[in-house]
């Protein structure tokens, strides 16, 4: 893989920042690297005053897919990797600060460890092509960062329990009849659309959007920290596992090839 960046910081407004990952080159799978470049991107937006984040993809078809499994597999059996994992968190804990609120612009699929990045945003504005999924069962593997979890707390148990056991691409339009997805926007207006909500929440009081954030992450998260802590042991223990080592490889291999992620984990169901 290369070593360009590969993701950007933009101030389109006062008080609003546009961090877009543009990974062509994996199709916006999300290596050690990019997620930690991710992180940074989203610390420095809020460090320089943005109240109001949107995260955005630049890769046409994709939004943020899941893990680079040349990244987990190499970090599970001790090789080299693009950089160091604990991006992963920084980035989720920067999406959950109270001082940001965090707009996910979905203009494409999103799968596994980049879905869950979007589930840790406030906000989600999809096109209606766009599809969600889990599909770490396919590759051998739980969730880790918060796909069973905050999904739950998101669309309800039920649902979720069809996404991580069926592991296959959910609609735009169904999560958002279920609540996970704010609003379904037509191909090509996610990013419009989440930068023009951007504006008007700049505009509200700082301090009446930093004291509901509050609220909302300490229902969330009284006992959702139980919950993921939970969940990435769990998913620690199945990575670990020849089964989970095996299929990494296999998926992978699939990919490198050019299969795309639809043709590796199926169509879409609404």
């Amino acid at each position: 893989m290369s070593s360009w960046k590969v993701v950007s910081l933009e101030r389109p407004r006062e008080g609003v920042a546009l961090v877009m990952m543009s990974n062509p080159e994996i199709r916006n799978h999300v290596s050690w690297a990019g997620v930690g470049e991710l992180a940074q991107a989203l610390a420095e937006a809020r460090e320089g005053g943005a109240r109001i984040v949107v995260l955005a993809s630049g890769v046409p078809g994709h939004w943020l897919e899941h893990a680079w499994l040349t990244d987990l597999h190499n970090m599970i059996v001790g090789e080299p990797t693009s950089g160091d994992g604990i991006g992963w968190f920084t980035a989720i804990q920067e999406l959950r600060h109270v001082d940001v609120v965090s707009i996910a612009a979905v203009s494409g699929d999103c799968s596994g460890g980049g879905a869950e990045l979007g589930w840790a945003c406030d906000l989600r504005v999809a096109e209606e092509q766009a599809t969600f999924s889990q599909p770490e069962v396919m590759i051998g593997l739980g969730t880790g960062l918060g796909g069973s979890t905050r999904l739950a707390r998101l669309i309800g148990r039920t649902v979720t329990a069809e996404m991580v056991f069926d592991g296959g691409p959910m609609s735009a339009s169904r999560l958002h009849q279920l609540g996970g997805v704010n609003r379904v926007v037509a191909p090509g207006a996610a990013l419009e659309a989440s930068l023009s909500w951007a504006a008007r929440l700049a505009e509200r009081p700082p301090g009446a959007l930093r004291s509901l954030k509050q609220m909302l992450n300490d229902a969330d998260e009284r006992h959702l920290a139980d919950g993921l802590g939970n969940e990435q042991t769990l998913f620690q223990a199945s990575a670990r596992s020849p089964e989970g080592i095996r299929q990494m490889q296999r998926i992978q291999e699939r990919f490198d090839a050019g299969e795309t992620i639809r043709e590796v984990y199926g169509p879409p169901r609404d």
